[in-house]
């Protein structure tokens, strides 16, 4: 049983169904003890210090040893995954490409094809992998209930990011973490309702920061949306696995992920947006037509480092909280 690390969310169940061991290599990254070591690490290998920290943190993982091998996605995520995927392969490390159909008219056949292709690359029956999808699906539906408590105010903002974000690869192991959900689910279920006046979304991905759910939930708001974080738990509940992955938002253009953010907001009430930007990253363009689509006020919020939020976030977040008291009276 191998140990096999993947640069951002792909079919899970391939993995489990090839009897290995999956492993987010962002979060390896971001809950190590010392990130900032990561960093140190790939910096002084020659990897650009304007490199997005999130790129260099992989590669550390990698180059760690975390992992045997990699599936990287080379399309519909960032676009220095080509050059990690080299680095990986010039070190001796086996690498299984995957893509997303960005752009492309027969993208259902398209992905079906790469889904298929890693199948083989990972030396696993596509019918085995349904069977997996079955027994996954179970916790996929915990999972929308426990988006659903986050919403009637029993389940904090962070607590929904922290569930959602590590469903990328269940931490390895679906029973533990299925159990462990169980147990985090009855705990929920038995507290009381926290009604907050001001109604908050997270969009962009997620948060280098550690703090900024503690302290913008600290200023009596709720956070009730998690949008990139919800996509990686594979929310559609289509029957077809090829087609969830085709309903699953990130790896494609902006236009779908404003479509199902504007269902969001007007779903879950939401009185205003906090936009995630990481620096270095492409997606950070996306902003411009994230501010012109949505009817609700959006703040940009943009993190380089791992850590706390500085004193300017700070001020920046509590205007915002602010205006939007305001608009409430």
């Amino acid at each position: 049983m191998k140990k096999i690390g993947f640069t951002t969310t792909i079919p899970v169940e391939i993995v489990f169904a090839s009897k290995n061991i999956p492993v987010d290599l962002n979060n390896i990254f971001i809950t190590s003890e010392s990130p900032y070591k990561f960093l140190e690490y790939a910096e002084d290998d020659g990897l650009p210090r304007n490199t997005c920290n999130w790129i260099k943190g992989i590669y550390t993982a990698v180059m760690k040893n975390s992992v045997e091998e990699v599936i990287a996605v080379t399309q519909g995520d960032c676009s220095n995954t080509h050059a990690l995927m080299e680095l990986f392969e010039n070190a001796g490390v086996k690498v299984h490409p995957f893509g997303y159909p960005f752009g492309i008219d027969n993208a259902y056949e398209y992905l079906k094809n790469e889904i298929l292709n890693l199948c083989k690359s990972l030396d696993v029956d596509f019918e085995e992998v349904l069977k997996y999808k079955d027994r996954i699906d179970l916790i996929r539906k915990k999972l929308r209930y426990l988006d659903k408590l986050t919403v009637q105010g029993k389940v904090s903002g962070f607590e929904n990011h922290l569930w959602l974000v590590t469903s990328t690869d269940f931490n390895g192991d679906f029973e533990r973490y299925e159990k462990e959900l169980d147990d985090f689910i009855g705990e929920a279920e038995a507290r009381s309702v926290t009604e907050r006046n001001i109604r908050l979304g997270f969009i962009g991905v997620p948060t280098i920061f550690d703090d900024i759910y503690q302290f913008v939930e600290s200023k009596g708001v709720a956070v009730v949306f998690n949008e990139v974080q919800r996509q990686f738990s594979i929310p559609s509940v289509s029957d077809d696995f090829i087609q969830r992955y085709i309903d699953y938002t990130y790896p494609y253009d902006i236009f779908k992920r404003v479509e199902d953010i504007k269902a969001q907001i007007a779903d879950r009430k939401i009185d205003g947006i906090i936009h995630y930007v990481q620096s270095f990253c492409y997606r950070q363009i996306q902003d411009v037509i994230i501010k012109k689509s949505l009817d609700v006020p959006v703040i940009t919020i943009e993190g380089n480092d791992p850590g706390n939020i500085d004193a300017r976030t700070k001020i920046r977040l509590e205007s915002f909280i602010e205006m939007l008291s305001e608009k409430k009276v």
